[in-house]
């Protein structure tokens, strides 16, 4: 199979080392446009899409191999081989944070530290774990996506985005959302939010960055200073933002951070 056409995989910029950047649920590349230009004028930057999200090749969903999360992995490692040279950065938003994770652990040499924006290795309350949610909260939503998908796309989305004054981006996730085929949807929703990575978690040793909203519905403060105790080589950051996508409706403050831990990284 033609990787590049699989996962819809676009390069910009030119320089000395490569940045992968991976998307979140429900998004396809085009979330990383307010980024881009921070860094395309000194690294290669290579985008692409989750198979099954955007403009990747639909066909090449199925609902067995993609059943967890480990075969995001897999692609993204093949998109890695076939494209660059040398270990990368992975920015990954999201469920990509921990797809990324996944495929370091799996194969560290290939990567030379990750941005993991708004990550959560398990959405699900458990004891003293904070996730942000109960497992009935998980179930409901899950069944209103059952139900009426693109109602449950006009109702979330804009909450998932926060940025309360710019509701130009909050109709642009749901226009996204929207665009996405519904069956496929559910299904990915299902892996996303009942995926439970915790005990992966200390296993990787790619230094991180650990880039979180100060207030987000999907993965509150908790998440992130978890992450920041049990990953060996990392740094949590915060932006002044609300809402799940900081790398849209707080780009200039995002890009400057990941700018700054990339440099120090690669010098």
């Amino acid at each position: 199979m033609n990787i590049q056409q699989r996962n819809n995989v676009n390069f910009y910029g030119t320089g000395s080392s490569t940045l992968v950047f991976g998307h979140g649920f429900g998004c396809d590349q085009n979330m990383w446009r307010k980024l881009l230009p921070a860094f395309s004028d000194r690294y290669k930057v290579t985008l692409y899409d989750l198979v099954g999200s955007g403009g990747s090749d639909l066909s090449a969903y199925n609902e067995f191999d993609y059943a967890t999360l480990h075969r995001h992995a897999e692609d993204l490692l093949e998109i890695i081989h076939q494209f660059a040279n040398e270990p990368v950065v992975f920015i990954g938003h999201s469920v990509s944070a921990m797809i990324g994770m996944l495929a370091a652990i799996r194969e560290p040499a290939m990567f030379a530290g990750q941005v993991m924006v708004g990550p959560s290795p398990c959405f699900i309350n458990d004891g003293d774990y904070i996730g942000g949610f109960n497992r009935e909260d998980i179930d409901t939503l899950l069944r209103l996506m059952h139900d009426n998908y693109l109602k449950w796309a006009a109702n979330m989305a804009p909450l998932i985005m926060g940025a309360p004054g710019q509701p130009d981006l909050q109709q642009e996730l749901t226009a996204s959302f929207c665009r996405n085929d519904p069956e496929i949807a559910r299904h990915f929703a299902r892996v996303t939010f009942l995926s439970d990575h915790r005990a992966d978690v200390p296993r990787s040793h790619t230094p991180t960055l650990i880039l979180q909203s100060t207030d987000d519905m999907i993965a509150p403060r908790e998440v992130g200073e978890y992450m920041r105790r049990h990953l060996p080589v990392s740094w949590l950051a915060f932006v002044d933002n609300i809402g799940h996508c900081p790398h849209m409706s707080a780009a200039s403050e995002s890009a400057e951070l990941i700018r700054t831990f990339i440099s120090r990284l690669l010098k």
